[in-house]
């Protein structure tokens, strides 16, 4: 079979190559390995799927790693606000939250995967499901792309959007990466981010595994995890502290949840934790649950509300343990009780206000790839150009998306890379394309 353009990886940022490329008139074949495409997309957002977010360019970089700058053009070129015209001009509205992120407003992610799938069959191109690409080699013509089933594709120009090794359920097992270092790319090691942080204790004996720090989510929790499983705690600090250093300070919304710690401020330091911990750092997670309150401020409240709970009449018969239970729901969600008695079986009134200003936990380890949102590294950008998304060591071949050693944050940011990359690989090849002509 024989095509303009061949997209490996019918994901994000291969969906909208494939649209670009095709508006300007290129014949694109999309292969995704899986039954359909977009697999990824359809789990973002806990099925919501935040597909950008509005901030400018100024704002939106700091949320990009390690080199942001890489992004600029792609950015540019097919910003944020063009993510969601593209969506409107297709028929799928959005709705604009909290910190700038945009949702379908239908909050179906299946209606993202729909409208990208869309609009690549009305810009004339293909999407082959079920077509695993087993190997791509340099031809003479351009790219030779066999696939599992023995069919080879013959193209010009070649986009590779893989994805990363994230969720390898939804197709994501990191087979880009190979394919790119055998054409001569260099691959910056890979790592999981946006992922939970283990906390020492929360999950039972059975330790790391696959590699440094890395913690199944399938290790059941312990009695400590079982107490603090399912807390939803807004607006803490959280200050990460490596070989006994400050390293980043955050402020925000955690959860506790089966894999450890997460929620958009857990998922925020989780990239330099791992980093951290793979590199053999010790970690520490300090939670501020009273910001906004002065160490000093906070301590005269807590004495004021003991004072109050002696002087209680229906006190007097409680043991000193259900006072200060009656004390902490005065402070914290009930919920959260149970289990910082647990880490804190001791807590008496004159230390109860350090605790609640810093609350330590040792990080013991990381969920891996089977759960982690993003993978951070992957094909160096030093070997990519940033004004095309093609190769600098083999003409005609593109990269988009995740497969590149950029990731950011949770909230929108990694969508519009993909998108903003993906776009400008496919418009590119299929210039570069009309060029050649």
């Amino acid at each position: 079979m024989k095509t303009d353009i061949a997209v490996i990886g019918g994901g994000a940022s291969g969906m909208i190559a494939a649209y670009a490329a095709g508006k300007c008139g290129a014949k694109v074949t999309v292969l995704e390995k899986m039954p359909r495409p977009g697999r990824k997309i359809m789990i973002s957002g806990k099925g919501r799927c935040n597909v950008t977010n509005l901030k400018d360019w100024n704002s939106f970089s700091g949320h990009i790693h390690p080199k942001a700058n890489f992004l600029k053009n792609a950015f540019y070129n097919f910003t944020s606000a063009d993510t969601v015209e593209f969506f409107k001009a297709h028929g799928l509205e959005t709705v604009t939250e909290r910190g700038d992120r945009v949702f379908p407003a239908s909050y179906r992610a299946m209606d993202v995967v729909d409208t990208l799938q869309d609009a690549v069959k009305k810009a004339g191109g293909d999407i082959l499901t079920g077509a695993e690409a087993a190997d791509i080699c340099k031809s003479q013509e351009g790219f030779t792309v066999r696939l599992a089933s023995g069919e080879v594709i013959a193209a010009k120009k070649a986009i590779i959007a893989t994805g990363g090794l994230s969720y390898p359920g939804t197709g994501s097992t990191g087979d880009g990466y190979r394919w790119a270092e055998t054409l001569g790319h260099e691959i910056k090691h890979c790592f999981p981010s946006l992922t939970a942080l283990v906390p020492a204790g929360y999950k039972t004996a059975g330790g790391p595994s696959q590699s440094r720090g890395h913690i199944s989510r399938e290790t059941p929790l312990s009695d400590l995890g079982k107490a603090l499983i399912g807390n939803q705690l807004k607006n803490v600090g959280l200050t990460v502290k490596i070989d006994g250093n400050t390293a980043e300070e955050e402020f925000g919304d955690i959860d506790f949840t089966d894999g450890g710690l997460e929620g958009p401020a857990g998922f925020k330091i989780s990239r330099k934790c791992v980093k951290a911990i793979e590199n053999g750092s010790k970690v520490y997670i300090c939670l501020d649950l009273k910001p906004a309150v002065k160490a000093e401020s906070l301590e005269r409240r807590i004495q004021s509300l003991w004072e109050e709970i002696i002087a209680d009449p229906r006190s007097k018969k409680k043991s000193g343990r259900e006072r200060m239970q009656i004390l902490l729901g005065k402070l914290m969600p009930v919920s959260l009780i149970r289990g910082f008695l647990k880490f804190f079986p001791d807590a008496d009134v004159r230390s109860l206000g350090a605790r609640l200003k810093n609350w330590e936990f040792r990080i013991a380890g990381y969920v891996g790839y089977e759960r982690c949102v993003v993978t951070a590294g992957g094909v160096s950008t030093e070997e990519v150009s940033q004004k095309t998304m093609e190769s600098k060591l083999v003409p005609g071949l593109y990269f988009a998306g995740e497969i590149l050693d950029l990731d950011g944050d949770t909230g929108g940011y990694n969508l519009q890379t993909a998108f903003s990359t993906g776009f400008l690989a496919g418009e590119s090849a299929a210039k570069a394309l009309a060029q050649d002509k």
